[in-house]
């Protein structure tokens, strides 16, 4: 029997207790676009989907879990050099010894890369539609190089 192989990633999904607040929150961290919402019967929104291009993030009503330390979510970003400042003027707890890594106000451990800096690549016409470069370090060609990716 062959085994399905790993691709990519359509999705994650992180838990918080208010939705509302957590899009304000990393509205005032990052650039992106809604591309949908859920609202209970209620009109309570339970879920709202981060765009990010070919993938999205999904914001979750319900945390139950303790905040994480060491279980964390990358997020890769085109300009992280601003991304720590705005992070903790919004209220975002820095891990001490954690350089770009922070936890939202929900306990979520998220952790800031540099798209050019990682091996992790996107399609032409997504980066033009995101407006990023296509540019890549030489530390992140070398590992592309190493698993035949360019």
């Amino acid at each position: 029997m062959t085994k399905p192989k790993l691709i990519g990633i359509n999705h994650v999904a992180l838990e918080v207790d208010d939705v509302d607040a957590a899009l304000e929150f990393y509205g005032e961290v990052f650039d992106f676009q809604l591309r949908g919402s859920h609202r209970d019967e209620r009109g309570v929104l339970q879920m709202a989907f981060v765009d990010m291009g070919d993938q999205f993030l999904a914001l979750s009503r319900g945390r139950t879990q303790e905040r994480d330390t060491h279980r964390h979510l990358g997020l890769v970003v085109d300009d992280r050099s601003s991304v720590m400042d705005l992070a903790t003027a919004a209220g975002a707890i820095v891990p001490e010894g954690r350089p770009f890594n922070f936890l939202d106000p929900w306990g979520n451990h998220v952790e800031i890369v540099e798209y050019r800096e990682v091996q992790f690549t996107k399609s032409a016409v997504v980066l033009k539609a995101l407006g990023v470069s296509a540019d890549k370090s030489e530390a992140a060609k070398e590992e592309m190089r190493k698993k035949g990716v360019l």
